[in-house]
């Protein structure tokens, strides 16, 4: 196990060796395994991985909306487990989180004023009326939505309002800590490039550190300093943002990038296909590498033992047997 920090800031957050275990039917579901981190104040991680991977579980388990198996999240230097009920509950003032589902994670009881009040009627409850109308009207004009949509209610709004809002939400607290779980996947791709631009303006403005979990590497790109890349549950590799799409070391980063689709319809017909595999079953995952069942650079040596995260440049981290054979070929 190894983790990677921000090489110019005190961490923010520390994950250790943190799993994550679903009880089922068939037995435990093991969706996160021993994974680890730092996430320094100010800096954007994102979280990327195929449906499934484990990748928003590990987001919820950053603030303990679920519970850890094993490891430690430790938030501003204590391990968040220790908190009890009324210090989890001031601590949530600075870990918020963006959902997936726009319309879904609003109540559609509560006009969108009183969704983005919530957080000061808990967090600031000395503010008067007043107060929290003009701190939630600010916060509108900083999404983009007009001031007066306060006294409407979210199905009266399209899934980018809707989205907006639920950020607007997210942020009137300015938290430290932010976690955006598939925060565009639902809007259509004009909208989604409105929404990024948002997160990255308030991001600017409030100096909010950003975990961001999507399977779109485009919008990863823009969005992270650093990308996290998981499957099944584990971590393959660890980077700086242009290291990891220029020059990715594990074979599952690769193979995530050259599944993304190639907008030149000449390049897409002369494109090699690519040879995707079946993803093992996380109740049954393969010995050693999960991954070695998919992977094309696969030896009988890769199913004896689990690889560590190993460093393999400064910041860079892959959890690969053969990486340094594979780099060299590469070049």
């Amino acid at each position: 196990m190894s983790t990677a920090s921000h090489p110019a800031r005190e961490p923010l957050l520390r994950v250790a060796g943190v799993s994550v275990d679903y009880p089922t039917a068939r037995g435990p579901l093991r969706a996160v395994d021993d994974v680890s981190f730092e996430l320094a104040p100010g800096e954007s991680l994102g979280i990327v991985g195929e449906s499934g991977c484990g990748k928003s579980t590990l987001g919820r388990a950053l603030l303990r909306l679920v519970p850890a198996s094993a490891g430690r999240v430790t938030w501003l230097g204590r391990d968040l487990a220790t908190y009890g009920a009324r210090e989890l509950r001031a601590a949530r003032r600075d870990l918020q989180i963006v959902f997936q589902d726009p319309l879904a994670s609003l109540d559609p009881r509560m006009t969108i004023g009183e969704s983005i009040a919530e957080p000061l009627q808990v967090h600031e409850p000395a503010l008067s009326a007043a107060q929290r109308e003009s701190r939630v009207a600010e916060m509108l004009l900083a999404v983009g939505l007009d001031p007066a949509f306060t006294k409407r209610y979210p199905h009266e709004f399209s899934g980018g309002q809707c989205q907006r809002v639920g950020i607007a939400r997210a942020m009137i607290l300015r938290p430290k800590l932010v976690v955006c779980d598939e925060p565009v996947s639902a809007l259509d791709v004009s909208v989604q490039g409105q929404v990024v631009n948002l997160l990255l303006d308030l991001q600017r403005a409030h100096g909010t550190a950003l975990v961001f979990i999507s399977h779109n590497l485009a919008v990863v790109r823009r969005v992270c300093e650093r990308v996290l890349v998981m499957y099944l549950g584990r971590v393959m590799e660890l980077a700086p943002r242009t290291e990891l799409f220029v020059a990715p070391r594990h074979p599952y980063t690769q193979l995530l990038l050259e599944s993304v689709p190639v907008a030149d319809p000449v390049a897409a017909r002369t494109r090699a296909p690519v040879q995707a595999g079946e993803v093992a079953s996380p109740f049954a995952p393969p010995s050693g590498c999960v991954f070695r069942t998919r992977c094309r650079h696969a030896l009988p040596a890769c199913a004896e033992g689990r690889p560590p995260l190993e460093l393999a440049d400064s910041g860079h981290s892959v959890a690969c047997l053969r990486w340094r054979e594979i780099a060299t070929a590469a070049r």
